[in-house]
């Protein structure tokens, strides 16, 4: 275990410049993989019911509107 901290240390958390590059760098990729989780969830949980589901029926409508 010791020989883990100490890689760690030597490798990421002794300069400060590369410490917070890394945190900076997590902080970004767990966001944009947050992001997408979050939605495929609400987009499963809602699908039918968002405007990308419903406009191409809205769109057939206004179309046969103008035609006539």
């Amino acid at each position: 275990m010791a020989g883990i901290s100490n890689v760690i240390y030597q490798s990421i958390i002794r300069k400060n410049a590369v410490f917070l590059t890394t945190i900076f760098a997590g902080a970004f990729a767990f966001e944009l993989s947050f992001d997408t989780f979050s939605n495929k969830v609400w987009d499963s949980w809602n699908a039918g019911r968002q405007w990308k589901d419903i406009k191409p029926r809205y769109l057939v409508k206004a179309e046969e509107e103008d035609d006539d």
